[in-house]
């Protein structure tokens, strides 16, 4: 029965950003926008990190369950892929280079910001 609780709790919080997300018109998924209300409840205590961390710790266990739909999808429109293979790639190297720099300059600007 726990686990339904904190599965409740998440999904409401999922809920409210798909829901603020339609009313106010934002330009952010509203996934993200659960994301940012959870963080702000958790930085808050509103939500202790008790009230949900066995549904966070087995949804995590289970992560590679939720890519499968969208590796039936990819292997559903291969031939859509296989046309445009270069770009792809491109975009998928250019991408992964900025997002190791830009993670590595801001674990940088963090750890001698924090070391003063």
């Amino acid at each position: 029965m726990p686990l339904l609780k904190q599965l409740g709790i998440i999904v409401g919080i999922c809920l409210a950003g798909e829901l603020l997300n339609k009313i106010l018109g934002i330009p952010v998924p509203g996934n993200v926008i659960g994301m940012i209300i959870l963080l702000i409840l958790l930085i808050t205590g509103i939500i202790k990190l008790e009230m949900i961390e066995k549904i966070s710790k087995f949804l995590l266990d289970h992560l590679a369950f939720f890519f499968v739909p969208a590796a039936a999808n990819i292997l559903n429109n291969l031939q859509l892929i296989q046309s445009q293979w270069l770009p792809i790639m491109g975009v998928i190297l250019i991408s992964t280079v900025v997002v190791m720099t830009v993670t590595g300059l801001t674990v940088e600007f963090l750890i001698r910001r924090w070391s003063v």
